[in-house]
């Protein structure tokens, strides 16, 4: 997300105060269940995982989000938008031919913002101005709880349309320098689905024109960046996660 949006102490694990969308995110899978394939990408960043990577239940990773989240309030604006990128990115899975593996692309939607939590302060406020960070500090949780680097990479390579080493010594951000970009599909799907919510103070959705226009202050490559993902995998239809989560749209 744009480093503007809104995006400790670990929570005994509960459960959740709200409810999961429907189907793809909803849907439990057998633990072990592992995804076919050997680790290859090519120029069009298709990739597929090498057997062995074994994804985590919609359970899991939800108790994961719990043990991390500093508060209730905190839980339900990470997870949420999570919930309701998991959503989107589903719908545009649907509507396109390009080979990709369905089920990594829903677990790295629920994990994609996990960082976000590590950036409230005790008193439940969050660090907006460290915000840029969420993503390599979501890497980290993720390598601590020993899960594999093709889940790690959801959190570290989501921010905006990626960020690049230029990127980082030019804005002088605070992360260490390296290239943050989407490489296979299913990472540059799940980094396009985040771009049509926000966790901003009240959250608000946005449609690809709305984006397009927020990302021009970033420089002409990243709107080109952001057209070329526009182009792979249309626009999502979200009249029904609107009705759903009453969030209004920018």
């Amino acid at each position: 997300m744009a480093t503007s949006e809104v995006e400790t102490d670990a929570l005994v694990p509960r459960q959740a105060t709200f409810a999961l969308l429907d189907g793809p995110c909803r849907e439990s899978r057998p633990h072990g269940a592992r995804l076919a394939g050997a680790l290859a990408t090519d120029r069009l960043g298709v990739g597929k995982y090498a057997a062995g990577v074994i994804l985590p239940t919609v359970n899991e990773v939800r108790a994961l989000h719990e043990r991390y989240a500093p508060s209730h309030e905190a839980l339900d604006l990470v997870f949420t938008h999570c919930e309701i990128v998991c959503g989107i990115a589903a719908q545009l899975v649907a509507q396109t031919a390009l080979p990709l593996d369905a089920d990594l692309v829903r677990v790295g939607a629920l994990l994609h913002d996990i960082g976000v939590y590590l950036l409230y302060d005790q008193a439940g406020r969050l660090d907006h101005r460290n915000y840029i960070r969420h993503g390599v500090l979501g890497y980290e949780i993720l390598h601590e709880e020993g899960f594999p680097e093709p889940l790690r990479r959801f959190c570290s390579c989501h921010t905006g349309v990626g960020l690049t080493r230029h990127d980082i010594r030019e804005q002088k951000l605070a992360i260490p320098e390296a290239d943050y970009l989407a490489e296979t599909i299913e990472e540059q799907l799940v980094m396009y689905a985040d771009k049509f919510h926000s966790k901003t103070t009240p959250p608000t959705f946005l449609t690809a024109d709305s984006y397009a226009a927020q990302v021009k202050r970033f420089g002409a490559d990243k709107v080109h960046a952001f057209g070329l993902l526009r182009a792979r995998f249309g626009e999502p239809d979200l009249t029904s996660v609107r009705s759903r989560y009453g969030h209004a749209q920018a």
